[in-house]
């Protein structure tokens, strides 16, 4: 995964367009969006996934304290930009312990939220009863965003799913009970827009989760 791309549903091989294809290809998914290998936490490496994304990069800004920014990646090739987005934080859990938070944003079908979460794919509708008031609600891109818990999950994670600028919005947790997190009013930035606040982010180890 950190060397070739790879599906962002299984994290199988995935082979190039070629003369019998013009999409890359998964031999269990079929037409997908390459997931490019992870980049480690880095300045630079945000800032080449925000140069080529065309959906949002969601960090929560301000971190929460003594939050670091723990890995990066996107879906997508250099003709089509970046389809999906994951952004792994790390720190402090509200109950203590370490917490961790992948947020991802993604076009309809690309499955990268739902590989995280741990769910058959590739979009979070089935799991969510959004008949139902939302669980929680954040800021982004200034926004009031509702978020609904993502059924069927990993018993060992918080999953909330939503739609933020017209796309899925996924929150993943880690351990479970760190999803109180989600309820505590977290502002959403698209490092995006942020300019030079990107170089003000906060660096840590690579988390093992993105990696998963």
């Amino acid at each position: 995964m950190r060397g070739e791309p790879s599906c962002p549903k299984c994290g199988g091989r995935v082979r190039a367009p070629g003369l019998f294809a013009d999409t890359w290809q998964c031999d269990v998914h079929g037409p997908v969006q390459p997931l490019q290998p992870i980049l480690p936490p880095s300045v630079e490496g945000l800032e080449v996934v925000v140069r080529r994304s065309q959906v949002p990069v969601w960090m929560p800004w301000p971190l929460p304290v003594g939050w670091l920014f723990t890995g990066v990646g996107y879906a997508g090739d250099d003709r089509s930009g970046g389809r999906a987005t994951a952004v792994a934080c790390s720190g402090p859990g509200p109950l203590g312990g370490l917490g961790e938070l992948i947020l991802v944003a993604e076009e309809l079908g690309v499955g990268l939220g739902a590989r995280f979460a741990g769910i058959e794919g590739p979009d979070p509708g089935p799991y969510m009863n959004v008949d139902k008031p939302p669980h929680t609600k954040v800021l982004a891109a200034g926004r009031p965003t509702p978020l609904w818990h993502v059924t069927r999950t990993p018993d060992d994670r918080a999953v909330f799913a939503g739609e933020a600028c017209g796309l899925w919005l996924w929150a993943i947790v880690w351990p479970e009970q760190s999803g109180l997190l989600m309820y505590d009013e977290l502002v959403l930035t698209d490092l995006r827009d942020a300019g030079a606040e990107v170089e003000l982010v906060p660096c840590g180890a690579l988390t093992p989760r993105i990696l998963s």
